[in-house]
């Protein structure tokens, strides 16, 4: 069965992005870099890695699911963002732009649509962002893949959005610091 990773970048106070959805206070460039892309190659958008001449080949996922205020951090550039992948943006408000034929905008239950795409056979599925929607699909996740960066935001998009008191137990699978002040922290279902 395949399995969900949540792979993000995330403040040391638990935010995933700025208020507006600012996500620059994350440093793109360091010593995190290579070794990040060695680890999760592919998870970059697709033109841009081609662009920097980064291999996309060997990702460990063939999936990308985001909500629309993540997929929409490319556009109108990138209607078409992770093309080597299989695209499916969660949105309720928004049909896919000019460009986007290759991306899959759906306003399904989260929670089916990943019990779905566990079922059928490729490799990884990667959830890029946002928070509410990783608040939903929560007990659906089986990896944790952190890239935390030394930046205190105050305020912003939480990790796992707003959702009550509900304790979850995972364990630490690895744990890498870099140079650069970002650990990357791995972690799966307990």
């Amino acid at each position: 069965m395949r399995e969900l990773t949540y792979f993000v970048a995330v403040s040391l106070d638990g935010f995933i992005a700025g208020p507006n959805g600012e996500f620059d206070a994350f440093a793109t460039q360091g010593a995190h870099a290579a070794p990040l892309w060695d680890r999760y190659r592919g998870t970059a958008p697709t033109q841009l890695a081609q662009a920097a001449g980064l291999p996309i080949d060997g990702c460990p996922f063939d999936t990308v699911l985001m909500g629309w205020n993540t997929y929409a951090v490319g556009l109108p550039a990138l209607p078409n963002p992770y093309a080597h992948l299989q695209q499916v943006v969660f949105t309720s408000e928004h049909h896919g732009p000019s460009g986007s034929q290759d991306v899959q905008f759906t306003n399904a239950d989260p929670r089916g649509v990943v019990e779905e795409l566990k079922s059928e056979s490729g490799t990884g599925i990667w959830l890029c962002g946002g928070g509410q929607l990783a608040a939903q699909l929560r007990p659906q996740i089986d990896k944790l893949a952190l890239k935390i960066h030394p930046v205190i935001m105050g305020k912003g998009i939480r990790l796992f959005g707003d959702r009550e008191y509900a304790p979850d137990c995972w364990l630490q699978q690895s744990m890498q610091s870099f140079a650069s002040g970002v650990t990357l922290a791995e972690y799966s279902r307990a």
